[in-house]
């Protein structure tokens, strides 16, 4: 699935909340994908526009298919790493895919993806290259090149 760790940028790390898990103390599922839109708002936030700012515009970014693989449970009052990456092949002019890895003490936890499409604000998909995508496209680009 996801093999090329050295992309992933560290977004933010989050200290496991108990309203996150389960009477066993261990995160609820669900969770992750809350988990991966942080990861996801934070990498765009980080690459120096906010989701705010393009829905402003007129972009937004409906999730369409997720995946997440869990290999290792997340604990209460775990401090979790999380990582995004938009890999450029992934970007196309009607969808995105970001792709995430949560991580305890470098131990990888949970992995997947999420997809999305490029929609204006009724909802219809961008069938051409857009400024969202294009400016996602090109900072993927910088980041793969090590820039």
């Amino acid at each position: 699935m996801i093999n090329d760790a050295d992309s992933f940028v560290k977004t933010c790390v989050l200290r496991v909340r108990y309203s996150e898990t389960d009477k066993m103390g261990i995160v609820y599922n669900a969770n992750y994908l809350v988990w991966f839109e942080i990861a996801r708002t934070e990498y765009c936030r980080n690459l120096g526009k906010t989701y705010r700012e393009w829905e402003a515009l007129g972009y937004y970014l409906p999730v369409i298919e997720s995946y997440c693989k869990y290999r290792l449970p997340a604990n209460y009052d775990d401090t979790a790493a999380l990582y995004c990456r938009a890999p450029a092949e992934q970007i196309k002019p009607n969808s995105i895919m970001f792709e995430y890895k949560v991580k305890v003490e470098d131990k990888l936890l949970t992995e997947g993806w999420t997809k999305h499409a490029f929609v204006n604000q009724e909802g219809k998909v961008y069938r051409k290259n857009n400024q969202f995508q294009l400016w996602l496209l090109e900072e993927a680009r910088k980041h793969e090149a090590g820039m």
